[in-house]
């Protein structure tokens, strides 16, 4: 039977952890605190800051949140600029999704990378391929932190990664790399996209496709790992796997809601406490 990977008790473990580097900070004067970047009203980026709303407040991280209403132009970069000046902001987020036109990587390069705790900026995301420390994308790094929960071997494994996002599917790809596995980039111009899936032992989905991933794209026995958080005309959120088709051959799968989504905001946070001088057992 397949087994659902437990993101909230992963995340709350985590919450615990990341709650007592910042009481150790706050002892000693230091107020770890994280700025996001609202610039648009979109609903699930709304969501999305209102989860790290509650997780900052349980863990004793200073939240600041800059709503941006259809900000000018350059308006956003200001406000990267502005905060990454500020001494007693550790860590800054840029909420997506952006007006249109704008791009991540454009304004994401006014984000100081010792501040840049979600790995936006290009610097960061340069680090990471080298090998040099940087704090990559929350998401990708959650993906890791479930694999480690989960005792996942991954050295030698093959991994399948389905998209290609610099803000999930590239640095994941990066980071199960760095963790000797031999990993498959896969995309929308993929050729027989389940067949590359059905070679993985360990498949990471991040496209924004609901449902894009079922039965046939699984291996007996394969690792799930469903990044996608895609918002239902209720307000619910579904996964980029069809978890019940593709649990008939995974050994184990994350869910949506409930799997990477509450493990990424408090990777996010652990970034931001250790970017204050935090530090963790």
């Amino acid at each position: 039977m397949t087994h659902l990977i437990d993101g909230t008790a992963i995340a709350a473990k985590g919450l615990a952890a990341v709650a007592a580097a910042a009481a150790t900070l706050r002892e000693n004067g230091v107020e770890p605190t994280l700025a996001v970047v609202q610039p648009t009203a979109n609903r699930s980026g709304a969501v999305h800051v209102d989860a790290i709303r509650e997780a900052a407040e349980q863990a004793g991280v200073a939240l600041r949140v800059h709503e941006l209403s259809g900000p000018r132009p350059g308006e956003i970069e200001d406000q990267l600029a502005a905060l990454s000046g500020d001494p007693d902001v550790h860590g800054i987020v840029c909420q997506t999704p952006l007006p249109h036109g704008v791009r991540l990587v454009d304004v994401a390069v006014r984000i100081d990378p010792a501040k840049d705790v979600d790995g936006a900026n290009p610097l960061s995301l340069g680090r990471l391929v080298c090998g040099l420390p940087a704090y990559p994308p929350s998401a990708a790094a959650a993906v890791l932190e479930v694999l480690r929960h989960e005792r996942v071997p991954l050295e030698g494994r093959r991994a399948v990664v389905v998209g290609r996002s610099l803000v999930a599917g590239r640095p994941a790809a990066l980071l199960l790399l760095a963790e000797h596995a031999t990993v498959t980039v896969c995309h929308s111009r993929t050729a027989d996209l389940p067949a590359a899936c059905r070679e993985a032992d360990v498949l990471v989905v991040a496209t924004g496709r609901p449902g894009l991933v079922g039965a046939d794209h699984v291996r007996d026995g394969a690792v799930v790992i469903d990044v996608g958080a895609n918002p239902g005309p209720d307000g619910r959120l579904t996964g980029d796997v069809d978890t019940e088709a593709a649990g008939r051959h995974a050994e184990r799968i994350t869910p949506v809601p409930g799997g990477v989504g509450p493990v990424t905001t408090i990777v996010l946070l652990r970034h931001t406490v250790a970017a204050a001088g935090g530090t963790f057992e």
